[in-house]
């Protein structure tokens, strides 16, 4: 039995789906903070448990039965994303589940510019203090994030945002089948994997040029200040500390935190990794 925590979110629906195409309804389980939102999986015959991370005792329960258990990160940073983990892996470990296999990052480390990286390097540290076998998976930064980046670009000509450095943006789908790999095909992988990037480190100048070519004008990379482009999200609703959590993403690419490109994910797929422009185009 594998048991998916973060059904309902981009990463773990798209498992959950991989896993809905390759085995019986009975062979998995979809853990979610609220239940009510994984409705459709449950229609599907998939079995719908309860997993809050705040909630130890109902993440027991969810894992009950579980020989492995894919342990989505938080959707928080700091010492509540830590704790939330923790909770997860002590869990998993009074269940007596088998294995975790963990999403943590590419650039996962304790000195990362990038809040979310030293949450996924104590992560990994907890888990190889655990009693439960791990696989941290760790995933090259989300394709995804790119269409929240251009802002109005198409529409201005103009891609605004602090300086950058290279990223090797990664699709959510290529991701999943990855973990999916390793929870079906790589029963005795152990620890952290190598970085699971796309097939190149791309900066917001090296996307301006995608963009130009994709749409047909031509959209020029703009320069803007850190503290310019941190007031400009304050301005449009985002909370000084979220806004100044992402001004920390430019701060960790500038460094050179991004910049890889490795053909682990291409291999356990068994087909190229899926370039950016693809995503883009499926953006719109």
């Amino acid at each position: 039995m594998i048991v998916v925590t973060g059904a309902t979110g981009q990463l773990g629906s798209r498992i959950v789906q991989q896993l809905l195409d390759r085995l019986p309804t009975d062979r998995f389980a979809a853990s979610a903070r609220t239940p009510e939102r994984a409705k459709d999986l449950a229609d599907r015959g998939i079995q719908v448990r309860h997993g809050d991370y705040t909630r130890p005792d109902a993440l027991t329960t969810a894992f009950t039965g579980a020989d492995q258990v894919l342990l989505i990160s938080a959707g928080t940073t700091g010492p509540e994303a830590i704790a939330q983990h923790t909770h997860a892996i002590h869990a998993a470990a009074e269940a007596g589940v088998r294995r975790i296999v963990y999403t943590s990052h590419q650039a996962a480390a304790p000195a990362s510019l990038f809040a979310p990286m030293p949450d996924h390097a104590a992560t990994e540290q907890l888990l190889a203090e655990s009693p439960v076998d791990f696989v941290a998976l760790r995933n090259g930064f989300y394709a995804g994030t790119v269409p929240r980046l251009l802002g109005p670009a198409l529409q201005t000509g103009e891609l605004t945002a602090p300086a950058d450095g290279p990223f090797s943006w990664t699709s959510h789908d290529d991701l999943a089948l990855a973990a999916v790999r390793i929870l079906l095909d790589e029963p005795e992988l152990t620890g952290a994997t190598a970085p699971l990037t796309g097939p190149a480190a791309l900066d917001l100048a090296d996307v301006a040029a995608l963009l130009s070519h994709s749409s047909g004008r031509t959209i020029r990379r703009v320069l803007t200040e850190d503290e310019e482009w941190v007031a400009g999200l304050i301005k449009h609703g985002v909370p000084d500390d979220q806004a100044r959590m992402l001004l920390g993403m430019f701060h960790a690419a500038r460094h050179g935190e991004f910049d890889v490109v490795d053909p682990t994910l291409a291999d356990l797929m068994g087909r190229p990794a899926t370039p950016l422009e693809t995503t883009l185009q499926a953006a719109g």
